[in-house]
């Protein structure tokens, strides 16, 4: 018996992406189960995940998803191709649970700790889900979301990893379930995206999508070892956030350590308590870092950081090796290629630039008719071993054109093969006829020690069509004023072309994003 409720919404064949499996380590065996794979990265004796409550090996957690896998599948009726939600923070027992309905021949579909009944059922709703792993500490925002729907039939709850919750008391006795004989080109997750262009997409991957950031990103620029240990502030429904813990360390024989409120201090803190060696963050958290006095003892043991999620500005990116003397590894990637698939790393970086084609990917910016450049200005188009395969959503026809995954973001490639990221597509201010990156502007207002965080927009202007407006975070030291405003705008002035300056500063206490931390752009037009 097979669910085929995804195979059937899946785009049809002439709407998706060109497939790209160029090297060798992405040619796949036709019968795949991403998590049996995963799990064959480490010793079984070797450390796979340490938090406060514990240290688990690759044989514990081989184990206790084996168990989850029989429980589901036994007693809560699972069949393959189910939708399996997972609601709660990084933990042992959530990866667990992740890797347990991959076991199962299940879909898994996670979701953000902080998302609210609304979008719990809006989840629940497109991807119609019917079994569902809850820790019990957001159990009641998840009931909510299912009294607004109909599909959940089978709710699991479990106690963090205190080991003592309903899904632990229940699998105790049970023996572990064979992983499902899966092809590789079954779906395997449906990742939604933050919705920061609107309703989310449900970004479908099957199991060997699971493997192919492993194997691409992470073999070629990031090297994980046995005995390496990874941390990331990003949930695993966030897909940057679920390659760097649990994928990439489980691949490769590492570890992965985890947090449940992962602030800036809190992430230096697991830093130096688990001898994180491997970090994985957004930019705004390398720019808090720097000001906090545990950096220096997290450094004793950090030796690789990775950024993405948002572009990384310069500035953050030479402060932080001028304080740590560790050069970022940035890129870009997106929920619908599953991973990263532009970055640099080591001596390969260039300050500023996001970088080059991950091997086995091929990158490209487009022009106007679509068209790809050698070098120039256009929107940057990816092909690869991943790409969009949207669930049932006429969106399909936006992200893929002529083969190529096109991002949505403004880049210029230069000649050496460089991407250079200036905005986000619909971000690009048009003023007095000038194009202006927004992000560009912001990399100036971060320079400024007076500046924590900022946000730049376009906003109407009979006189300029649009004209710069920043919203400004201040520094703890500063105090908003209309003296520091007119500061700002000189010091931008001085550190780019005048007419990108901001005639308009407004200073907040916040700036809005959604749940990975992105910003909400299009919430600070409608202010």
């Amino acid at each position: 018996m097979y669910d085929s409720f995804v195979h059937d919404r899946l785009p049809p064949p002439e709407l998706l992406p060109e497939f790209r499996f160029d090297l060798p380590e992405v040619q796949y065996p036709e019968r795949l189960n991403a998590a049996a794979e995963l799990l064959k990265g480490g010793a079984p004796d070797a450390l796979a995940v340490v938090n406060d409550h514990g240290r688990w090996s690759y044989a514990d957690l081989d184990d206790f998803s084996g168990r989850i896998a029989r429980l589901l599948v036994e007693e809560e009726g699972l069949v393959p191709g189910n939708r399996v939600l997972l609601r709660g923070p990084n933990g042992y027992t959530m990866f667990a649970a992740w890797l347990a309905v991959l076991k199962a021949g299940g879909i898994v579909v996670a979701t953000m700790p902080l998302l609210r009944p609304g979008e719990i059922a809006t989840v629940v709703e497109r991807a119609q889900i019917s079994h569902a792993i809850v820790d019990s500490r957001f159990i009641g925002d998840f009931r909510h979301a299912v009294e607004q729907t109909h599909s959940v039939k089978h709710i699991v709850k479990y106690d963090g990893d205190h080991g003592k919750g309903e899904l632990e008391m229940r699998c105790a006795s049970l023996h572990p379930l064979p992983p499902a004989d899966t092809g590789r080109d079954d779906p395997c997750i449906i990742a939604f995206t933050s919705g920061t262009t609107g309703v989310p997409k449900g970004c479908v991957h099957f199991h060997r999508d699971v493997l192919a950031p492993c194997d691409t990103f992470a073999k070629h620029l990031v090297d994980p070892k046995p005995g390496d240990v990874f941390l990331t502030s990003a949930p695993m429904a966030f897909t940057f956030g679920l390659g760097i813990t649990p994928m990439f360390p489980l691949r490769f024989g590492a570890a992965s350590a985890t947090i449940e409120q992962a602030s800036p201090p809190a992430l230096l803190e697991a830093i130096v308590t688990f001898g994180v060696t491997h970090l994985g963050t957004a930019p705004t958290a390398y720019k808090a870092m720097l000001s906090q006095p545990q950096l220096d003892a997290a450094v004793k043991t950090l030796r690789y950081c990775i950024s993405a999620g948002e572009h990384l500005p310069e500035a953050t990116w030479r402060a932080w090796k001028e304080r740590t003397g560790i050069a970022i590894t940035d890129g870009i990637g997106s929920t619908e290629m599953m991973h990263i698939f532009v970055s640099a790393a080591g001596d390969d970086i260039r300050p500023g630039a996001t970088g080059k084609a991950v091997p086995g990917y091929t990158a490209t910016v487009l022009d106007a008719d679509g068209k790809p450049m050698d070098e120039g200005v256009g929107r940057l188009a990816i092909k690869g071993p991943t790409g969009c395969r949207y669930l049932d959503d006429p969106r399909q026809r936006d992200y893929v054109v002529n083969g190529w995954n096109v991002t949505g973001d403004t880049y210029r490639r230069d000649a050496d093969g460089y991407y250079w990221y200036l905005a986000r597509s619909d971000d690009m201010i048009v003023s007095s006829g000038y194009n202006i990156g927004a992000p560009e502007v912001e990399n100036a207002l971060l320079s400024h020690p007076a500046v924590a965080e900022c946000a730049v927009i376009g906003m109407a202007c009979p006189e300029r069509g649009q004209k710069v407006k920043a919203f400004v975070v201040a520094a703890a030291d500063a105090e908003p004023s209309e003296a520091l405003a007119a500061e700002l705008q000189a010091h931008a002035k001085a550190a780019i072309a005048p007419y990108k300056y901001p005639r308009e500063i407004e200073f907040v206490d916040a700036l809005p994003k959604t749940a990975t931390g992105k910003l909400r752009r299009s919430e600070l037009r409608q202010r």
